[in-house]
């Protein structure tokens, strides 16, 4: 276990990932923890390393400090599977934070991180689902947001409104509600990240709501409602449907053809909304707890 990762490690953590979501089909590790894959040190992260002769073939990454409870993410390399490393990542995670419980993610809902989990007594308790869409199938138009106004993000003026609304939105999500400055930033200065795609919707000078859109660099090129927000006490106004139609819309115009989304499965009226504008079921996120 270690609390920082040298540039080996971290070149070694992401030549794992890689492979692993090649062979997968979709990355072992979310975003956050991606971006704590760096040589800066981070009080709230442990990294536990899993090495073969030595080579880097399994990793695990503990949060320790999330408000909702520790968490561990976990990645082996596909010719190292069904060998115990995972099992004995998750179970040196484990013992870290005993007695408190853990959980663990499994991104998409793999037969072999099911297994593992049944193994070592975690029960499945949340899922997150993947939703697409086909961009090239006709778009609603955007409904008129009067007296609402729609504006894109001004970097350096509209952060803290952003993060106050952010906050208000996802006051009871266990990772989107407990964004920080420091994490608004980090994201911020990502390669990926474009203002002309972030939406903000204003009344009466006050931020309400928001729909931050994002382009990953596949082949092709895959965009995503990243996040939509809306503040409570905005919650009558329709805004969820004209900020995501509006995020649509600049995405399709981009020329790209295809949206995905993350929604939780217990969120029954963003699943009938995104139903509603053409989105699919097409992939599961499960949290297990033990």
């Amino acid at each position: 276990m270690t609390a920082t990762l040298t540039s080996d490690d971290v070149d070694a953590v992401n030549e794992l990932v890689a492979a692993a979501a090649a062979d997968d089909g979709v990355t072992p590790l979310n975003e956050p923890a991606m971006l704590r894959v760096t040589t800066e040190d981070n009080p709230r992260v442990s990294h536990l390393l899993a090495r073969r002769d030595g080579r880097l073939v399994g990793y695990a990454q503990l949060d320790q400090h999330d408000p909702a409870g520790p968490h561990v993410e976990v990645a082996v390399a596909p010719d190292a599977r069904r060998q115990g490393f995972g099992r004995a990542l998750v179970s040196r995670a484990r013992s870290i934070v005993a007695p408190m419980p853990m959980e663990l993610w499994s991104h998409g809902d793999r037969p072999g991180a099911a297994a593992l989990a049944d193994r070592l007594g975690f029960d499945r308790v949340r899922e997150l689902w993947l939703m697409r869409r086909d961009l090239d199938a006709d778009l609603p138009p955007i409904p008129d947001a009067s007296p609402v106004r729609i504006r894109t993000f001004r970097p350096g003026a509209d952060e803290e409104a952003w993060l106050k609304v952010n906050a208000r939105a996802f006051a009871d999500h266990p990772e989107q509600g407990q964004m920080t400055r420091a994490d608004l930033d980090r994201r911020m200065a990502q390669p990926w990240f474009d203002p002309e795609g972030f939406f903000v919707a204003e009344q009466d000078g006050r931020m309400v709501g928001f729909h931050w859109t994002k382009v990953h660099d596949d082949d092709p090129p895959v965009g995503e409602v990243y996040v939509v927000g809306i503040d409570p006490e905005a919650q009558s106004l329709g805004l969820g449907k004209i900020l995501t139609l509006a995020g649509l819309h600049y995405l399709r115009d981009r020329g790209l053809a295809t949206v995905k989304l993350y929604v939780e499965a217990a969120n029954a009226p963003a699943i009938a909304l995104y139903s509603r504008l053409g989105f699919v079921h097409t992939d599961t996120d499960v949290m297990y707890r033990g």
